[in-house]
């Protein structure tokens, strides 16, 4: 064999060996990593709601990195932005998933993205928590929603504007899109149940990122004019309301002629706008920023802290992050892995302090416990509470009140282990295990 030969199988050789112990340096790296997807609009219309979200996650990967970690590894957040793009959800979903091997996923503001995540969430059982409000009609194995479902927001916030208020007549306005629509329908259900007539209720829906409000304000202080107490249930979302509160300020409509309980605005979009017209009113949310506990006074300390700025607010979704953070990482530690499966059966019956002074206890469909409050709008941006629930109320995945929901439950403990479990028919009719 002559010299270069030798040679070159010599610098093969020693190639080959680089290659595998760089090969190996990167596994050992990635297995002492756990991996924490963070899937927030960064940009377009949700990012008013959503940036804050991803920061609160990497406010919460910090913390648990300064406390040791994980299971004695560091927890990596990686970030992408899907851009208030719909269907750019699944994509981000599945990259993150197969791509940057992420053990956990914390995101989605809308129900659309969560609509478009699901069926890759699942595909390659992966887990997701979900922070945000919303219309229910759904449990899934590989989600956690620590955001509200119907019965803990939009229930008890129409019976507090019928009951502590009088309202009479109701407008159901809302962005053009699944949330809305569900739970307005589950509100007209409602409504009707109450003996509400229905020319005594008025839907609208507008399309994402709206601006033009001139014509449907309009409307909504003519529908108001007809000597009944009326009140605006609001489903906008993102940055569309904006100028949805400006036109109610430039009409001369105040809380005390018709209020409005809003599902998707707190303290970061209100600090974005000239509060001083919507003074009065009102959103139902089950964590307000004024809240005055230990544990919220920490909370907020934290959050300035990390992101440098004592002016920024805290809202719902970030407790609903720092709730669903805290037990998830309790879950693998009880499971002493991150795998999927383990940690799904390990969550359940999880509890962890809110940050309104009690509990939240992950149930068996998937749901918290919650408080409910309702806030009333200050000039400074702020909420004050007016009315609390008495206790804790469990998240109900699927509404009382239609009638094709009724009689379905989500358990996700055996023998049922089933999402869409119906108790009448003994049946698993969606996702089960």
């Amino acid at each position: 064999m002559s010299d270069n030969k030798k040679s070159w199988n010599r610098t093969l050789a020693v190639s080959a060996v680089a290659a595998v112990l760089a090969l190996g340096s990167v596994v050992a790296q990635a297995a002492d990593t756990i991996k924490v997807g963070v899937l927030h609009s960064l940009s377009g219309t949700m990012a008013i709601s959503e940036t804050t979200l991803k920061d609160t996650v990497l406010m919460l990967v910090e913390q648990q990195n300064a406390k040791g970690g994980l299971l004695g590894k560091k927890i990596e957040a990686v970030v992408v932005d899907p851009a208030s793009n719909w269907p750019l959800f699944a994509e981000k979903t599945r990259e993150l998933l197969e791509k940057d091997k992420v053990d956990v996923i914390f995101g989605c503001w809308t129900s659309v993205s969560r609509k478009s995540v699901l069926p890759v969430i699942e595909e390659l059982n992966g887990l997701m928590f979900y922070p945000v409000q919303y219309e229910g009609e759904e449990s899934s194995k590989n989600v956690f929603y620590t955001g509200a479902a119907p019965n803990q927001q939009a229930i008890p916030a129409v019976d507090y504007l019928m009951n502590e208020i009088g309202v009479k007549r109701w407008v159901l306005a809302g962005t053009d899109y699944v949330y809305p629509r569900t739970t307005n329908k589950i509100l007209e259900a409602y409504l009707k149940a109450k003996g509400v007539d229905s020319k005594d209720i008025m839907i609208n829906y507008t399309p994402f990122g709206h601006s033009d409000w001139q014509n449907i304000v309009a409307d909504i202080k003519k529908f108001g004019s007809a000597g009944k107490k009326t009140a605006v249930v609001s489903t906008i979302n993102g940055d569309a309301n904006v100028p949805f509160y400006k036109e109610l300020g430039n009409q001369g409509i105040s809380a005390a002629d018709i209020p409005v309980v809003a599902f998707s605005v707190g303290e970061e979009e209100l600090s974005g706008i000239d509060t001083a017209p919507l003074v009065g009113h009102l959103a139902a949310w089950n964590y307000f920023m004024s809240v005055d506990t230990e544990a919220n006074d920490a909370f907020i300390e934290g959050w300035h802290k990390f992101i440098k700025d004592e002016d920024r607010v805290t809202n719902d979704p970030m407790e609903a992050h720092y709730i669903g953070f805290n037990m998830w990482v309790k879950a693998v530690e009880k499971a002493g892995t991150t795998d999927v499966d383990a940690v799904e059966q390990a969550m359940i019956g999880i509890t962890t302090p809110n940050l309104t002074g009690g509990t939240a206890t992950m149930l068996k469909n998937h749901h918290l416990t919650k408080p409910v409050l309702i806030g009333e709008i200050q000039d400074d941006g702020q909420f004050e509470v007016v009315w609390q629930t008495e206790g804790l109320v469990p998240g109900d995945a699927w509404s009382d009140f239609l009638p094709t929901s009724k009689d379905i439950i989500a358990d996700w403990t055996a023998p049922i282990k089933c999402g869409n479990y119906n108790t009448k028919t003994k049946k698993c009719s969606g996702q089960n295990y």
